[in-house]
């Protein structure tokens, strides 16, 4: 194999969201024609109308770019092998189609939806081993053809599948398969209304597009059959194969779709919903690059340019896996921590600014939230819970629950009078950064024969409403002590009230 004869295509349908099992087959794809300085190709298959939704296209290529799983031909990039939107290429499928036909490889059936149903209902009657089309208008005459024509039935056009035999082809992730031409029921090329099947159009466009090596779901694992006798009557080289194994729910016992896991909760199955929900791409992706392909026995975590070093084909795992969601979530977390601070801040903004009801720009004029950033990225795994941390510090009045300012085993006057005195010595300290705060309110509580929790707790409910928040010293510092001494005051109204009662 040379550098330059690998192409491999990503051919999504825009008739739905992209799906975490198709990302990781074209993550797949794009490993392998990145190692091999190949092409990496993205075409849109976009020929079922009657499935068609109308903002999938967008979200498909979206969630790629957000992935890293940039495109060397293809929409919006073009290429020497285009249109890349098979809607665009009607007329090579009807040349094709209609070779089929001249050469004996095809033929016309005028079936009505109807009296293919008919079929099917009377084939599970009898319990048929092949439940599928008749082969009826495989034979028939010119005359029978031109009755049917003359009732202007508007045909579709039929592969003529050899009827003895099997039709074999090897796989690279699964072996050899080998299926009875029998079973293959002569599969519609080209519908009534003119567009192709995928059959057609998929065969017809790996040639054309000279691709080397088919990467795809092993759900269409059934169809490679009618695709070898389509390359055979067209007396093309068929591309290598690599059919990826699906990947299974978190139980591990079905699809991974849009159902609630074992805690009630539905989890996320397209790409766009794992972005939402506050996964970064690097994280996902290296999830995916490891599900059904190890990169080592011992590293888990890796970046794509150490997957792209390693991956082969060969090395694709045939069982499928179970998506691990708890993995996932580690490392996003493992990421956020390693990733910069001024990239995390941005990563962070959309997410709290949604959050706290702010536009973007709004929140990226004020320092807090990035100032923030070095206390809270150890607790943060997924990016909208960073909001929940520190939405305290873009409020300006905050609410507390009495009992919640009350210390660790004391009373509602020794919690006053601690509070009062932890206002007075920050009102009078010379400097209010994290390290004079931390110094001086350890000796206060010293002073006040306190233990260091039990005043730390009182002046972090009183300061943030929150009996868990950042480190404490930072996060005053950042409040600033006027924010600070005005938030005591609000707490000490509160103590004194329940000291009244």
């Amino acid at each position: 194999m040379t550098n330059d004869t690998v192409r491999v295509r990503m051919a999504p349908s825009p008739t739905g969201y992209f799906h975490v099992g198709s990302a990781r087959t074209a993550l797949f794809g794009w490993l392998f024609a990145r190692r091999h300085g190949g092409k990496f190709i993205l075409r849109v298959e976009d020929t079922d109308r009657s499935r068609y939704v109308p903002d999938s296209l967008d979200d498909i290529l979206a969630s790629m770019r957000w992935l890293g799983l940039d495109w060397d031909e293809g929409p919006e990039v073009g290429g020497d092998y285009g249109p890349y939107f098979q809607s665009q290429r009607l007329e090579l499928y009807h040349e094709h189609a209609q070779q089929l036909l001249d050469e004996g490889h095809a033929y016309k059936c005028y079936c009505s939806p109807e009296r293919l149903a008919q079929v099917r209902e009377e084939q599970r009657a009898r319990r048929d081993s092949h439940i599928g089309y008749d082969r009826h208008c495989r034979t028939l005459t010119a005359d029978q053809r031109s009755a049917y024509e003359a009732q202007s039935i508007v045909p579709v056009v039929r592969l003529k599948v050899a009827l003895e035999g099997e039709s074999c082809f090897e796989d690279i992730v699964y072996g050899e398969i080998c299926w009875d031409n029998g079973s293959i029921r002569d599969p519609v090329l080209l519908k009534s209304d003119g567009f192709p099947t995928y059959h057609l159009a998929n065969v017809v466009d790996d040639h054309h597009m000279a691709i080397t090596h088919i990467m795809r779901g092993d759900e269409w694992l059934s169809s490679v059959p009618m695709h070898v006798h389509l390359y055979e009557a067209f007396g093309w080289d068929p591309p290598l194969y690599a059919h990826v194994p699906i990947i299974l729910n978190p139980s591990g016992k079905g699809k991974m779709s849009k159902r609630k896991g074992a805690d009630g909760e539905a989890y996320p199955v397209f790409v766009k919903e794992f972005r939402a929900a506050g996964y970064l791409p690097e994280a996902l992706f290296n999830l995916l690059a490891g599900l059904g392909w190890s990169y080592d026995a011992e590293v888990e975590i890796f970046s794509p340019e150490q997957a792209m070093s390693r991956f082969r084909l060969e090395d694709i795992i045939s069982s499928s896996a179970a998506f691990p969601f708890d993995k996932l979530e580690w490392m996003n977390g493992v990421y956020v921590r390693e990733m910069d601070e001024d990239e995390l801040c941005e990563r962070l903004l959309p997410f709290v600014a949604a959050d706290l009801g702010l536009s973007e720009e709004e929140l990226r004029a004020r320092p807090e939230l990035r100032q923030f950033i070095p206390l809270i990225r150890e607790r943060v795994k997924l990016l909208p819970e960073a909001t929940g941390l520190i939405d305290f510090a873009f409020v300006d009045q905050i609410s507390v629950e009495p009992e919640m300012l009350l210390g660790k085993k004391m009373t509602a006057g020794g919690s006053l009078d601690a509070l009062q005195a932890a206002r007075a010595h920050i009102a009078e300290m010379p400097a209010f950064d994290s390290e004079t705060i931390d110094v001086s309110l350890r000796a206060l509580a010293g002073d006040l024969g306190l233990k260091a929790g039990q005043l730390f707790g009182i002046i972090r409910v009183a300061t943030t409403g929150k009996a868990v928040a950042p480190p404490l010293f930072g996060t005053l510092a950042i409040l600033g002590r006027e924010r600070v001494l005005e938030r005591m005051d609000a707490a000490e109204r509160v103590l004194a009230e329940m000291v009244e009662a």
